[in-house]
């Protein structure tokens, strides 16, 4: 009898298994269909399109950098075709990283189905976050934006990036495009794929908008803030499926979230309502992608302020119910007292009662109405 239920267990996740497998499989032969293009002549010049980064401009050597010119880029319509190829590759390491880590320890630790699913999704995003928060680190460091604030909305219209720059908006929206195949992939449940579609959607919405509108500066800034609070979070929540006892981490990822969110705000305000607002050049210009107008300038921070909201409104539910919870389970049994009545009416309602409590058909009978009358 134990082999056969041991048996019967094992080929659903074997089948799931295959069927990620087969997924990636399938993918990675199409993605090295574009490196191969780059070895011949004839498919080198599309195959660039989708491997390389367009649009780049030599800005020549300056008095303050006379030892060697530098190459900076700006996007257009071709970025679409890079963004896909990327798309592929965070589709493949996604594999990678469910198949040699977080299977082998999925099998170990034997969670439930409802814990599987959420150990996945907190070990992908948590390498994602951390990933993404260095990188993001670096390249504030090496641009000077923490030394100097100002360069958040100076010199704006910022339609010029460096390589470093324009790789991780690229990578950003690559990845978070490559999650809506990895809801079928992973053969999420019916009843969280809305949830999944809705935070998806809002990073999809406002990393493209940030590229798109020129505030890649003010983007990268707050992807690192907000990426080092979810980052926390995961993290806590991959400690507290291994030890239920672990509650520190998530209290403090609940200080730093509200802390991040107004650090959001703030730096929302200051940039678009303040820096940009006494900007001397106030025009629209598609062609040198100036877009500091005052209806954009309102449409950014209406987005980020309900965004914002939005995730505070979540939170706070978050916390309720969790607060709930823990007072449930701390909670001690109330014990009822058996009712004091004096003469026959008493047996009559332990009679009629049920633990001591009297029933409505005993206290409302002919019997004790004529004791009370007399």
């Amino acid at each position: 009898m134990a082999i056969r239920k041991k048996s019967n267990k094992n080929p659903p996740l074997l089948s799931h298994e295959f069927v990620l497998q087969n997924h990636a499989d399938i993918v990675s032969c199409l993605a090295m269909l574009f490196l191969l293009g780059l070895m011949f002549e004839i498919t080198s010049k599309a195959a660039i399109v989708f491997v390389a980064l367009q649009y780049n401009v030599t800005r020549p050597a300056t008095e303050e950098q006379a030892t060697e010119s530098a190459s900076l880029y700006y996007y257009g319509f071709k970025d679409l075709a890079t963004v896909f190829f990327y798309m592929l590759v965070a589709i493949i390491i996604h594999a990678i990283i469910q198949e040699y880590v977080l299977d082998k320890i999925n099998r170990r630790m034997h969670f439930s189905k409802t814990k599987h699913s959420k150990f996945n999704e907190s070990g992908q995003l948590s390498v994602f976050y951390l990933f993404s928060c260095v990188w993001g680190t670096f390249i504030l460091i090496s641009e000077n934006y923490i030394s100097d604030p100002t360069i958040l909305w100076r010199a704006y219209p910022h339609n010029l990036m460096t390589f470093q720059m324009k790789f991780f908006y690229i990578s950003q929206l690559a990845y978070w495009l490559h999650a809506l195949p990895e809801l079928y992939f992973q053969k999420t449940k019916k009843e969280d794929i809305p949830r999944q579609l809705v935070y998806i959607g809002l990073y999809l919405f406002h990393i493209a908008g940030a590229y798109l509108l020129n505030l890649n500066h003010l983007g990268l800034v707050l992807l690192v803030l907000h990426y080092f609070v979810e980052f926390l979070f995961h993290i806590s929540r991959l400690f507290y499926f291994s030890d239920e006892k672990y509650q520190k981490g998530f209290s403090l990822w609940a200080v730093l979230f509200v802390l991040g969110r107004l650090l959001t705000l703030i730096l929302s305000v200051l940039t678009v309502g303040f820096g940009l607002a006494r900007a001397e050049n106030q025009k629209l210009d598609l062609s040198t992608g100036n877009f500091n107008v005052l209806a954009v300038r309102i449409a950014v921070l209406a987005s980020i302020c309900i965004t914002q909201a939005f995730m505070m409104w979540k939170f706070i539910n978050f916390q309720l119910r969790r607060w709930r919870e823990h007072s449930a389970f701390q909670a001690p049994p109330l014990k009822r007292k058996p009712a004091m009545t004096k003469g026959r009416s008493s047996r009559k309602g332990t009679e009629n009662g049920v633990n001591g409590a009297v029933t409505s058909n005993g206290a409302d009978s002919p019997r004790n109405r004529k004791e009370k009358s007399s």
